[in-house]
């Protein structure tokens, strides 16, 4: 499949919307704990990792919770970014394509934002201020990091992880989506780590809520087309620029 080939898969969507309709019985099921215990035995689990006796480690979760690691976890991205363009066979085009892509991921992820604030009234706080008596890596160290939220759920960091591994699997490939994948767990546990995050805050909620959307974004005419219509209006400018 190119890049931006218009295809429609109904069979992958139905597929993918179950997996995700799955996820959020096995989450709402008043009959099932499982969240709820896993929730608990990850936070009390790493919770417990934050300790004086472990000063480098408190120190680690701490960086990584800092606005600076955003940044580094932004360039890691377009690293992926990058090589996924790299490995793109077709020269015609190829930077100004990608561009496409990219502002069609972005307006995806903004898209998927705003519908999710509208249509899932549910969130919850982070941990941290659900527990007392809890550790917190802003009372260990002394430069600014994160280890609470006012409303954790779903996680939107995880959220637009998940998403680029989906676009990453669309457009560049199994092989990129696995590295994406991979640096999707890497980059999204800092926050679980540190309590800000419970456990199903990504791994149920950003999960779920890209299986039940992504795949009418990605396995339809919308988000090939959108790429198309959006390279072919960067080319029709840089083509209008004088001294072309």
């Amino acid at each position: 499949m190119s890049q931006t080939e218009t295809n429609f898969a109904p069979g992958r969507i139905l597929l993918f919307n179950l997996l995700g309709a799955i996820l959020v019985w096995t989450w709402m099921s008043p009959g099932l704990m499982f969240w709820t215990e896993i929730d608990d035995a990850v936070f009390f689990a790493t919770n417990a990792w934050l300790g004086e006796e472990n000063e480098a480690w408190v120190l680690f979760v701490a960086a990584t919770n800092n606005r600076l690691f955003d940044v580094a976890s932004l360039m890691i991205l377009l690293a992926i970014y990058l090589w996924a363009i790299s490995r793109d066979p077709n020269p015609h085009h190829r930077m100004l394509r990608w561009g496409g892509i990219g502002v069609t991921m972005l307006l995806s992820a903004v898209f998927i934002a705003q519908g999710v604030r509208m249509v899932v009234p549910y969130t919850h706080p982070s941990p941290t201020l659900v527990y007392e008596n809890v550790n917190l890596i802003t009372e260990m160290v002394d430069f600014s990091t994160k280890d609470s939220s006012g409303s954790s759920f779903p996680g939107d960091h995880g959220v637009n992880l998940v998403l680029f591994t989906a676009f990453m699997w669309r457009f560049a490939g199994l092989k990129v989506m696995l590295v994406s994948a991979l640096f999707a767990v890497l980059l999204s546990a800092p926050r679980i780590l540190s309590g800000a995050h419970w456990f199903s805050d990504v791994y149920f909620a950003a999960i779920a809520i890209n299986l039940v959307v992504a795949p009418w974004i990605l396995l339809t005419p919308l988000a090939p087309a959108l790429s198309r219509a959006l390279t072919a209006g960067m080319i029709w400018v840089r083509n209008a620029l004088p001294g072309r």
